[in-house]
Parts: structure tokens; sequence; C-alpha cells
């Protein structure tokens, strides 16, 4: 299982769902959650974005991204301005 399956699963058990009770009710197919979740695949935006808008989360913390330190305390157009971009 790669980590953003694993995380697409820890999200769902957390919220005391499971595959089946999950698809009905996003309208998104067990298949489908078990195969993202399984980690043979990446899932693509859409779906993420069904997941975390279905739990009102962000795709950050959908997937388990914690974002560097230095990048939470500055503006984010920072970092291209530094890199000269």
């Amino acid at each position: 299982m790669n980590g953003i399956g694993r995380e697409l699963k820890n999200i769902r058990e957390l919220n005391g769902y499971s595959q089946s009770a999950l698809a009905e009710a996003t309208g998104i197919s067990q298949q489908k959650i078990s195969y993202y979740e399984s980690g043979k695949h990446s899932p693509p935006i859409e779906f993420c974005i069904r997941l975390a808008d279905f739990y009102g989360v962000t795709l950050d913390e959908l997937v388990g991204r914690d974002m560097p330190a230095e990048m939470s305390k500055t503006d984010p157009g920072e970092h291209k301005r530094k890199g000269g971009k």
C-alpha cells in the first residue's frame, strides 16, 4: 500500500466508514475505493477532491501531507520569488 492509499484508508476508518458505506454515501463505487486504497495506483485528482469535500478536509490533509515548517510560516509566493521565477 502506498502512502496515499494508506491515508485514504486511515481517514475512512477514522470517520467510521466501511468501504461499502463510503461508496453509498459518496456515489463512488466500492471497487474504486478499494482500488485506490490498495495503493497499486494513485487516485486521480477528481477522486481526491470529492473525498476531501465529503470529509471536510483539505487535499493535503486527505493524503497525509504535512507542509514543511518553513513553507507554513511564509507567503506562498515568496518561494517562487526566492527561486527567481
